[in-house]
């Protein structure tokens, strides 16, 4: 068997010294010398030696505003209409019809005097029908759920109550969500 050397011998590690010997290595013991006081240390560096101060990023693009944000009407009218006759679309109802319109509520044996927002829409030749009501004027705020076949629903549901901040995927997926709980959707 060969004789092992060690790692001394082998020249692997330098030699210790006596003096010691400055190096760049970092340690959590010694100040940081481009924030320490001249005056009070002689390590610190002077103005000239600090290193150049990191020039501050570039400013960060504002983001656009969300498309949640856009005034009620606007955002019901351009955004959320056309996102949801694309999912109801994608379930298999080819002849979804959606309407927008502030109207009282279609709730037999309930007389409602006010108006409020509702998305209205029926398919197969009105026969199934559902309203998603915005009494708020505010995606935000309160929203309900009523559908019906063939007559005035006779009852209306509360929608979205647990959610912190509605969006408008969230408006959409729920809302087939729950038409499929129906078992109004294609897949059904």
């Amino acid at each position: 068997m060969a004789d092992e050397t060690n790692q001394n011998q082998a020249g692997d590690v330098a030699p210790s010294t006596s003096e010691p010997v400055a190096t760049n290595i970092p340690t959590a013991n010694a100040p940081d010398p481009t924030a320490a006081n001249p005056k009070t240390n002689p390590n610190a560096a002077t103005q000239a030696e600090k290193p150049a101060a990191a020039k501050p990023a570039a400013a960060k693009k504002e983001k656009a505003p969300a498309v949640e944000d856009k005034p009620f009407v606007e955002f019901m009218e351009q955004d959320y209409l056309p996102a949801l006759q694309k999912a109801i679309a994608a379930e298999g109802v080819e002849d979804i019809q959606l309407s927008f319109a502030k109207q009282k509520l279609p709730i037999a044996g309930f007389q409602s005097a006010e108006e409020c927002w509702q998305v209205i829409g029926s398919w197969q030749n009105g026969q199934r029908k559902f309203n998603v009501y915005f009494p708020d004027e505010n995606i935000q705020g309160k929203k309900g759920f009523s559908c019906h076949e063939g007559k005035k629903p006779s009852t209306l549901e509360s929608f979205l109550i647990d959610e912190r901040k509605t969006t408008l995927e969230l408006l959409v997926t729920r809302l087939v969500y729950r038409l499929n709980g129906q078992k109004w959707l294609g897949r059904n």
